[in-house]
């Protein structure tokens, strides 16, 4: 992946939906509060994954940064999509997975930037940023 114009559109679609999340799990929406409380992580963990994901976007975005942010968002899309597969469902009060599929597609975009960002590998594991 050597074009820099798909790089920066793969960096925007991770950084768009953790942003646009933040919104729910900073301000208590209802669906965010259920999903966390189910999970027996409230308030804590939505406070705490929402600082995080804040965290990983904006690394995301700094291009010396890049790989960490998406290693961090990456963790976090795990975590989201364990949670989902094993113990909230698909479905979270009917909203037809659009939250699984967000956390599937922020995957898939963090694991598209580990991988041009891979060479940078070495450097990370050596705390060399």
């Amino acid at each position: 992946m050597k074009n820099p114009i798909i790089l920066w559109i793969v960096k925007l679609i991770a950084v768009v939906i953790l942003l646009q999340t933040l919104y729910f799990k900073f301000t208590t929406a209802e669906e965010s509060v259920y999903i966390f409380q189910t999970l027996g992580i409230e308030p804590f963990g939505r406070i705490g994954s929402g600082v995080v994901e804040l965290i990983a976007s904006i690394l995301i975005l700094i291009p010396r940064t890049t790989l960490l942010g998406a290693l961090l968002g990456l963790g976090t899309m795990l975590g989201a999509i364990f949670s989902h597969i094993f113990v909230l469902g698909i479905e979270v009060q009917n909203d037809g997975g659009t939250l699984f599929v967000l956390a599937l597609i922020t995957l898939l975009s963090c694991l598209l930037l580990v991988y041009a960002e891979r060479n940078k590998i070495p450097d990370l594991l050596r705390f060399k940023l």
